[in-house]
């Protein structure tokens, strides 16, 4: 019901409850109900307020053009189409303000990501040495970090740039919201896990792997930092995997308060393939478990590991190795191929990891309820003309929403769950998946994937030789290309 002005006589009011705001020279007539929807803490419910005591038309020395953009957006929830005239910076800066900041982040929030209904919305290039080396993606609010050299730099929900952050390290090749305004980073030219407030730009903190009982681990950098969506609030550690110059490696866990080493697992010595150091790790918080996974190249392909670890107990639960163990002999030496491993937690049923195999190109996926020596179902696409060819060389596999995006050197492709399908037994079919290109082929050729993270309804891609990094956004003039 619309507020009623106790004073009908005043003269920015009539008795039906209207106010008249002066806005840059500007006079806008409107209510109390409309000023005060924004929140009852921000600075138009404040004016409201005294307009309902005065009696006089409120001036306001800011921007009236943007205002009544603003105003439009508390009337009808939605932004109106001149707000096309103005930058994304000078609305939020307006919306600040005001103190409606809120209001505006929901009417600017994307759609749902979708990776079928994806397209390339922006690309952000950071000032200065623009080669992203490492990324970030905020758990919820679609604001990221990217590495660049020794530095990071912020941006925020609206994507505007929110300040650079020059660290001690010449390249950060792994970075991780601890906090959401403290970063975790690592390099492989320099030794420790290092903590900065990205915000004051301040060093706060690191971690070094060292045993008083041997000397050799000492100067161990870090190889990667586990994933955990939403962990940054959770309180739960930090896990990273450390290797020392000898190759022995570990992975640690760091108190996310204290920032100091709480415990240690996984310690391998590196002599082997299948005892390298994690290029890999997910926290898989509803399981309680560390997922790792290492690949090495050589001349007769890929080989390497995948193993969860139990953080309580220190040891494995499960491991494959590949190639090798007792797996199907149809893909024997299919092993997945570098940065083609990932887990699947928030998908609607349990946890699954995924990975692409560097010959076939085939997606698998494993369900963590029913892990064995052969866990692996392998999605089917139901096209036949749209075989993988080539294999899953220089491929990118990232797990987001429940979609598992997949970069080829033909361009980037998603696989969503038909959920009106039911599986047997419970478990997961190959062909209760549907593929679709993300990209077009102008896109493609921009250059091959590099790295790939979701953050809020965005995903972050970058790419080999491109600066800067493109953001995805679901809309329905994505022109998404269906494969079924």
């Amino acid at each position: 019901m619309e507020e009623r002005d106790p004073d009908p006589n005043s003269a920015s009011q009539t008795n039906n409850g209207r106010i008249k705001l002066n806005v840059g020279g500007k006079l806008f007539e409107t209510t109390r109900h409309t000023l005060r929807s924004g929140g009852l803490d921000s600075l138009l419910a404040a004016l409201s307020d005294r307009a309902a005591e005065d009696g006089e038309p409120i001036f306001i020395d800011r921007d009236p053009e943007i205002f009544s953009v603003l105003l439009s957006l508390l009337r009808s929830d939605r932004l109106p189409s001149t707000a096309r005239r103005f930058s994304k910076q000078d609305l939020v800066e307006e919306a600040q303000y005001y103190g409606i900041e809120a209001r505006l982040r929901t009417a600017m929030a994307p759609p749902p990501l979708l990776g079928f209904d994806a397209a390339l919305a922006t690309t952000i290039h950071p000032a200065s040495d623009g080669f992203p080396t490492a990324l970030s993606a905020g758990s919820g609010d679609g604001s990221v970090w990217i590495a660049h050299a020794g530095q990071i730099s912020a941006y925020d929900w609206s994507l505007a740039h929110a300040g650079t952050v020059r660290t001690h390290l010449d390249q950060i090749t792994s970075l991780r919201h601890v906090w959401p305004e403290i970063a975790g980073i690592g390099s492989l030219d320099s030794p420790g896990l290092h903590f900065y407030d990205v915000t004051s730009g301040r060093h706060v903190g690191s971690a070094h792997w060292s045993d008083p009982s041997d000397p050799r681990v000492y100067k161990a950098w870090v190889t990667a930092i586990a994933d955990a969506a939403g962990a940054e609030s959770s309180g739960e550690p930090v896990f990273a995997a450390f290797e020392c110059p000898h190759r022995e490696n570990c992975i640690l866990a760091v108190d996310r308060a204290t920032l100091k080493i709480t415990g240690e697992i996984g310690r391998q010595s590196g002599s082997a393939a299948k005892a390298a150091a994690a290029g890999k790790l997910v926290h898989v918080r509803e399981r309680g478990v560390v997922f790792a996974a290492a690949v090495s190249v050589g001349a007769f392909g890929y080989s390497g590991y995948m193993r969860l670890w139990d953080p309580r107990s220190g040891e494995a639960v499960w491991e494959t190795s590949e190639p090798g163990g007792a797996g199907r002999s149809t893909r024997f030496g299919d092993a997945f191929a570098d940065a083609d491993a990932d887990v699947d937690t928030e998908g609607q049923r349990a946890p699954a990891i995924y990975k692409v195999c560097w010959k076939t190109g085939d997606v698998g996926v494993a369900d963590m309820r029913m892990l064995g020596e052969d866990p692996w179902v392998y999605l089917e696409e139901r096209n036949p003309g749209l075989r993988n060819a080539g294999g899953g060389l220089n491929s990118v596999l990232h797990c987001y929403k429940g979609q598992v995006f997949v970069s080829r050197e033909g361009g980037l492709e998603v696989w969503s769950r038909i959920e009106d399908e039911e599986e047997e037994d419970g478990g997961i079919s190959g062909r209760r998946y549907r593929r679709n290109f993300v990209d077009s082929e102008d896109d493609a050729r921009r250059g091959l994937v590099k790295r790939m993270q979701g953050g809020g309804d965005r995903l972050f891609v970058s790419r080999e030789g491109m600066e800067g990094i493109e953001v995805w956004e679901s809309t329905d003039l994505s022109g998404a290309i269906s494969l079924l």
